[in-house]
């Protein structure tokens, strides 16, 4: 079964602004999925979309075949994983990541036990007591995933999660998503503007041009997990990321010009 069936959906914002010309995608089972491309190309758009936060203006979408009533039941959870790890200051790591079964009226001593296990699973379970401000950017971020994880989803959506990390632990939050990805058998739609971490990730990656925003191809990444540093510095790699770079220069000659 298809995880997200999108058909001919669009959106047209209430100023005119047309953000995304109809789409067509297939979200499997156990896929990671990339969408890259330039600013303005509606990847984060069309990301809200398949998470209900906006509606197409016309088209339809279908979560694991039906409509997204049923979504947050069993087998069917998705969760969301914004840019910035939005986590409270207030309250510790503990209570950031408790906070969604918090929300659920889960029985405290289950809640902290699943916490418990998300924490070990991004490698926090010796920060539960900091405060968000006592945390790097890499380590608010890992927060973040893990109350994302703590409610144990079949799809995770996110938006750019690593954008403003420097390289070295982009890179190592790329390869600690990966491991998740396989460990809890997830279904990922990552967006991004690297054509190295697309490459890095996915096993599909989704090209999109703007203006309108829109698919114009995708590429499989037809190489094996686990991926590792040496894939990143091998001939295959160099190859793919060649290809995306070809891609992003013929989008970026499509569309009417900016105004």
């Amino acid at each position: 079964m298809t995880i997200v069936e999108i058909r001919a959906a669009d959106k047209v914002f209430a100023n005119g602004t047309r953000a995304l010309a109809p789409v067509d995608l297939g979200i499997g089972p156990g896929e990671f999925i990339t969408l890259l491309g330039p600013s303005g190309c509606g990847k984060s758009t069309l990301l809200k979309m398949i998470a209900n936060l906006l509606e197409p203006s016309s088209g339809t979408l279908r979560w694991w075949g039906g409509g997204f009533d049923h979504v947050g039941t069993e087998g069917k959870k998705l969760v969301f994983v914004f840019q910035d790890a939005t986590l409270m200051p207030w309250a510790s790591v503990r209570g950031n990541v408790r906070l969604p079964l918090d929300l659920a009226g889960v029985e405290r001593a289950a809640a902290d036990e699943r916490v418990n296990q998300a924490l070990a699973l991004v490698g926090l379970s010796k920060f539960d007591a900091a405060y968000p401000r006592q945390l790097s950017g890499g380590m608010q971020m890992r927060a973040s995933i893990a109350r994302a994880l703590v409610t144990d989803p079949n799809l995770l959506l996110m938006d750019e999660p690593f954008g403003a990390l420097d390289e070295f632990t982009r890179n190592k939050l790329d390869q600690d998503l990966l491991e998740l990805w396989q460990k809890k058998n997830l279904s990922v739609v990552f967006v991004t503007h690297s054509i190295y971490e697309a490459v890095f990730l996915s096993t599909r990656v989704v090209v999109m041009a703007a203006r309108p925003g829109r698919v114009i191809e995708q590429v499989v990444v037809d190489e094996p997990y686990p991926r590792d540093e040496r894939f990143r510095v091998s001939q295959k790699f160099a190859e793919y990321a060649r290809r995306m770079q070809e891609l992003l220069a013929h989008a970026n000659t499509l569309g009417e010009p900016a105004h």
